[in-house]
């Protein structure tokens, strides 16, 4: 509980560098520049940007095949907006292989970062998507 006081206090503090806008940031970008090399500079992030990024990218085809398991109902990945799609696979990255992470960080970062991308009503539906998710992946946290 402590942790996640931290991170939220560190979050508010600084809401734009904010680690996961900078991931989103990186995945939209290889996703629209598939043959542009993705350049991470010098950050105190840097090391947990790429990871994740390199995880979400190299495990794209594993949090697909998550979605479509657990949320068969919930999301059908061919109509949903790209940046949604990014931020979806990104959480669901984490969920999935950042362990020392509370879930409740996870979706609650994203929540926020989404903030600078997304609408509204997309962030309630992200938000309901990564709850449900959360609870499959996360079951012992």
């Amino acid at each position: 509980m402590q942790l996640y006081l931290f991170y939220i206090m560190e979050l508010k503090k600084s809401k734009n560098s904010s680690p996961r806008i900078k991931v989103i940031q990186k995945l939209y970008n290889a996703l629209m520049n598939p043959d542009a090399s993705i350049e991470y500079p010098k950050s105190r992030y840097k090391k947990f940007i790429k990871d994740v990024v390199t995880g979400t990218l190299e495990r794209s085809d594993l949090i697909e095949d998550q979605i479509k398991s657990f949320l068969v109902n919930d999301i059908d990945l061919v109509k949903t907006d790209r940046l949604l799609k990014i931020i979806l696979f990104a959480a669901i990255f984490e969920l999935m292989f950042k362990h020392n992470t509370p879930k409740k960080v996870i979706i609650n970062e994203y929540l926020l970062a989404s903030e600078h991308f997304l609408e509204k009503i997309q962030i309630g539906y992200l938000n309901a998507i990564l709850d449900k998710i959360s609870k499959e992946l996360r079951k012992h946290d």
